[in-house]
């Protein structure tokens, strides 16, 4: 794993092979369908000089496999970091690398930043992501309010899930 790199966004983009896909991993955070390169690194660019998110890369002998961002969701509590964009390339799925990169998203966070909770959110309608989620330690999470988003003609609710850093089980 490293920092994202704006050649990774060439690799990264190809991963959503129908507008569906790409909704569940970005929901409305961008315009149009499908996006390029370009506008992946447009996005990110925005919070190029910010020291409360930046985004991350997984890569293995055949180069880029995964990828997501980490964000403080508070701009005065270094106690919680998000997890967003999470994504395995298309053709590794299945294969353990979603597993893998949530490992190395919880090191990073509870060893480097010192975290105590990581947080995400994931749309109903996206079982396989759930599945894996669940598998390496997150748990649904209380929210006082649903997050939802208009996709496709639809509202997609958001399952918001939690991990917290071991012996600390403190809600």
């Amino acid at each position: 794993m490293r920092p994202y790199k704006a050649c990774d966004a060439h690799a990264i983009v190809q991963w959503c092979k129908d507008e569906y896909a790409f909704r569940q991993w970005s929901a409305d955070r961008y315009a149009r369908y499908p996006i390029s390169a370009e506008d992946m690194q447009a996005y990110y660019e925005r919070d190029r000089d910010s020291d409360r998110v930046w985004a991350m890369t997984a890569f293995d002998d055949t180069g880029v496999v995964g990828h997501f961002t980490m964000r403080y969701p508070h701009a005065d509590d270094r106690s919680e970091i998000r997890l967003g964009f999470v994504i395995v390339d298309d053709r590794k799925r299945g294969m353990g690398y979603g597993s893998k990169l949530l490992e190395l998203a919880k090191r990073y966070a509870f060893e480097f930043l010192r975290v105590e909770k990581i947080t995400l959110g994931v749309f109903e309608n996206n079982a396989a992501a759930m599945r894996c989620y669940c598998a390496n330690g997150f748990t649904p999470a209380e929210r006082s309010e649903r997050e939802s988003y208009e996709c496709l003609g639809e509202r997609w609710n958001c399952i918001e899930m939690e991990c917290r850093r071991e012996g600390n089980t403190q809600k």
